[in-house]
C-alpha cells in the first residue's frame, strides 16, 4: 500500500489528535477517573480478567469502548482492556489515546488461525514481527514487509514462561483485516516462510509503537487452523482456554516486574 498523492503522508500533522478524543471523553464522563497506568494488556478474550481474577485480583475501573481494569497488586500501574471488539483500526485508536494518557508498554493477548500444521489447537506464540496486510501500519510507516516487536518486552514475557514452565513458540504473524480473503495461495506462501499463525491486530500495534516510541509485544493462542488449506475450527476448547489462562498470567507477571517500582 502507498499514498502517492500525499507526499507528506508520515512528516504533515494530523486534523485530530488522540487527546483531544481523550478530552472529549473525560468531559462526558467516558474515561476512567485513575492515574495512568504504566502497561496495558489488550484482551481479545472478553471476559477474561474476571474469570482470572481469583488469581489475579482486578479492579473494574471504567469503560473506554470497553472494559477497564486495574490489577490489584500492581498498585494500578498495570491495566487491562477487554471486551472492545476486534480489528486493526480499533486497537490503534484505543493505543493513541492510551498512549496520550500516559501508558508505555502495551501487550495484545489475541486469538489466532495456525498456518503450521504442528501448531495444534492452544498453541501459545510469542510474535516477534508481523507481515502488514492491513491497512492501519501503512498510516504510520512506509510500506514495508515487516512490523517488528520490542525486542525487550518481547523478550522478558519469553523468559517469564520459560520460568514457568510454559511452552511457547516465537515467530511471525500475519496481520490481515479480511479474515474471509485469506486465499489459498498467500496460505501456502505464508506456510512456506515459517509464518506461525494469521490474525487482525498485531502488526499495527508493533507500527504505531515504533512510530510512538513505546514498547508492545504480541501473544496469539492458535485457535482454528488453515494448516491443511481448509479451515478447521477449534476443536479442543479446554486446551484453547487453558493457554489463555497460562499466557495472561504470564503477561501480567512480566508487566509488573518491568514497571519500576514493582519489579524485583
Amino acid at each position: 500500500m502507498s499514498f502517492p498523492n500525499h507526499p507528506d503522508k508520515y512528516t504533515d500533522d494530523p486534523v485530530m489528535r488522540p487527546e483531544d478524543t481523550l478530552g472529549v471523553r473525560r468531559r462526558f464522563g467516558r474515561f476512567p477517573q485513575v492515574e495512568p497506568p504504566e502497561a496495558l494488556i489488550f484482551c481479545l478474550k472478553n471476559g477474561l480478567p474476571q474469570h482470572m481474577r481469583w488469581k489475579i485480583p482486578v479492579r473494574h475501573v471504567g469503560r473506554v469502548l470497553g472494559d477497564f481494569y486495574l490489577v490489584n497488586r500492581s498498585h494500578g500501574r498495570v491495566a487491562v482492556l477487554t471486551s472492545f471488539g476486534i480489528g486493526a483500526p480499533v486497537i490503534a485508536s484505543l493505543a493513541e489515546e492510551m498512549i496520550a494518557f500516559g501508558v508505555r508498554k502495551f501487550v495484545i493477548l489475541s486469538w489466532g488461525g495456525a498456518l503450521q500444521s504442528d501448531l495444534d489447537p492452544g498453541g501459545i506464540v510469542v510474535c516477534d514481527r508481523a507481515i502488514r496486510d492491513e491497512g492501519v501500519s501503512h498510516h504510520y510507516l512506509p510500506s514495508q514487509k515487516y512490523a517488528q516487536a520490542d525486542a525487550g518486552l518481547t523478550g522478558r514475557i519469553k523468559e517469564t514462561m520459560r520460568e514457568g514452565n510454559i511452552a511457547c513458540r516465537t515467530g511471525t504473524t500475519w496481520t490481515t483485516d479480511a479474515p474471509y480473503r485469506e486465499t489459498i495461495g498467500e496460505v501456502k506462501k505464508y506456510r512456506s516462510e515459517g509464518v506461525l499463525t494469521v490474525e487482525m491486530e498485531t502488526a499495527a500495534l508493533f507500527a504505531l509503537g515504533g512510530v510512538r516510541g513505546v514498547q508492545t509485544a504480541s501473544v496469539v493462542i492458535a485457535s482454528d487452523s488453515l494448516a491443511d488449506l481448509n479451515w478447521r475450527r477449534p476443536v479442543d476448547i479446554k486446551a484453547i482456554d487453558r493457554s489463555f489462562m497460562l499466557a495472561y498470567s504470564a503477561i501480567v507477571d512480566t508487566l509488573c516486574k518491568a514497571v519500576p517500582g514493582l519489579g524485583q
